[in-house]
């Protein structure tokens, strides 16, 4: 029976023959941290760890706690623990700034914050003062407000859990969107959302994940790379964590590990064919590799194929949207006719079980191949975010999601996004959509990164400018360049000026920011757009 179809969830009787198959098989390597468990051992530490959330830190179901963790812990507190205990966990960005992490404190009002021992000294105190018992991650107790997690997990007791859940409407965790487009909101999540993210992959004609699959997460496992951690688990393969955001460190545990499945964006992707073209690693045991937040660039398709073979699948999915919505199946990753080349640089398809809608200003459907906005609806959809209704109202009606991202659907089903509606740079009164003159960028091969954004103009209020990062050890002449992507795609969309630099300003998973690119620009304007 669909998990989905049960009025009442009992989190042993979902969670224990998942842990049961094959006990002594890994479950979970943290890579950093030297640590490993088998599906069994990961059983009992999760018990004793909601043992702890309920018991020594009394929390229950009307009560959150932040998590402030890198993947190899935060990996211990993720849905195979938060399942099992009463309170609500929230999970935000490790790597945001300090004044961020209290202003997000503030706003949750948490009984309870995991950090990491490196950021005790300074965060302890804080917390502190606002109340909050501190849980130091490979720390000791100092104290009634200070916890040492070890010594208190070990002190716990490893007792199943009977907690049962309500599919709809019960919130199980939280998080914080990612902040690329605009202010940070906090989603939350009931089981029917987390459970898509595993039975719609599993109801793909080609699903992605088996009990073989061994995924490695670079990507933070509190966003971009949690879509990918629970149906390996529920299939009952390994995952396998890294902390930093190094890409060389990423080949290492590949070959190290037996990777078979990661989870990247096309920017780091590019990165990684430079990286193998220089030096290459075996890579033989990948199969699939999993991207997102941006389309392929056509133009690099051979170059990445010829890196990591045959093994590229792109899902499109959201924060408040989780689970697959839109994917391009690897039998289209192909570059054979003009019309692959065109399907490469979409979205891919609608997935089953997802409903879309292309709407108008006036939101209303929009005719066939028209671009619009994109709405979504799946069971993934959140129902809204904590203590942010007008967000909630604005963004999620009748179970539809609207995505802010403008696209449109050809005659085959593929959706083509065009660009975010923020995103669009309107010069002279024309429309001008970054994603498309940064695809036009991307097809000269020493572009390996471009953002494209809006910049003050007097005449004609914006005019179009990109910033881009160059293949390592060559040279390109500005001018050229953007006489090139003239000639490709016409004057009034090619950038009026182009910048070339040494990196990219990029969000948590590796996506490009192109608000940061664009605040440069507007800094000293009295308003933001032209």
């Amino acid at each position: 029976m669909s998990a989905l179809s049960d009025p009442a969830i009992d989190v042993a009787a979902l969670l224990g023959p998942v842990f049961a198959r094959a006990p002594e098989a890994e479950a979970l390597v943290n890579t950093e941290r030297g640590r490993s468990y088998t599906f069994a051992a990961l059983d009992r530490l999760s018990n004793r760890i909601a043992d702890m959330l309920d018991h020594r830190l009394g929390l229950g179901r009307d009560d959150r706690y932040l998590l402030i963790l890198e993947n190899d812990n935060l990996a211990l507190m993720h849905v195979w623990t938060f399942l099992k205990a009463a309170a609500v966990p929230v999970f935000c960005n490790y790597r945001d700034s300090f004044d961020e992490h209290m202003r997000i404190v503030d706003f949750v009002e948490p009984r309870a914050v995991f950090i990491e021992a490196e950021l005790a000294a300074r965060y302890a105190p804080a917390l502190r003062a606002r109340g909050v018992v501190t849980v130091v991650l490979d720390g000791e107790d100092e104290g009634a407000d200070v916890i040492g997690f070890w010594g208190a997990v070990d002190a716990a007791a490893d007792v199943p859990t009977r907690r049962r859940i309500v599919p709809r409407g019960e919130t199980v965790f939280c998080r914080f969107t990612g902040g690329t487009t605009g202010e940070p909101k906090c989603a939350m999540y009931d089981w029917a959302n987390l459970a898509f993210t595993w039975e719609g992959m599993a109801a793909l004609d080609e699903p992605p994940f088996d009990a073989g699959t061994r995924a490695l997460h670079i990507a933070p496992l509190s966003h971009g790379t949690m879509m990918v951690l629970l149906p390996t688990f529920m299939e009952g393969g390994r995952n396998i964590t890294q902390n930093k955001a190094d890409l060389g460190l990423w080949l290492t545990n590949v070959e190290r590990h037996g990777a078979t499945l990661s989870f990247l964006v096309p920017t780091l992707l590019y990165r990684l064919a430079e990286m193998q073209r220089a030096a290459p690693r075996d890579l033989g045991s990948l199969r699939t590799l999993i991207y997102g937040a941006a389309p392929m660039a056509a133009a690099k398709l051979g170059e990445l194929t010829a890196a990591f073979g045959d093994v590229f699948v792109q899902f499109y999915a959201a924060t408040e949207a989780i689970g697959p919505g839109l994917w391009m199946p690897r039998r289209w990753h192909r570059l054979a006719t003009q019309r692959d080349r065109e399907r490469l640089g979409s979205a891919g398809l609608v997935c089953p079980g997802v409903e879309i809608r292309i709407v108008g200003e006036d939101e209303r459907d929009v005719t066939p191949g028209t671009v619009g906005e994109l709405w979504i609806r799946h069971p993934g959809v959140i129902a809204g975010y904590f203590r942010n209704s007008r967000a909630s109202a604005a963004e999620i009606a009748d179970g539809w999601w609207k995505s802010g991202d403008l696209c449109r659907v050809d005659e085959e089903g593929f959706v083509h996004l065009i660009d975010r509606k923020k995103d669009m740079v309107i010069s002279g009164g024309f429309n001008v959509y970054a994603v498309e003159v940064e695809a036009a960028l991307m097809r000269h091969p020493d572009v390996v990164m471009a953002a494209v954004v809006g910049v003050p103009d007097p005449n004609w209020g914006e005019a179009v400018h990109a910033e881009i990062v160059l293949r390592p050890g060559t040279a390109l002449a500005p001018e050229n360049l953007i006489a090139a992507v003239r000639e490709d795609i016409g004057p009034i969309k090619a950038p009026k000026s182009l910048t070339i630099v040494p990196e990219l300003p990029l969000s948590p998973v590796g996506k490009v920011l192109r608000r940061a690119v664009r605040a440069r620009y507007w800094t000293d304007c009295e308003r933001a757009i032209g």
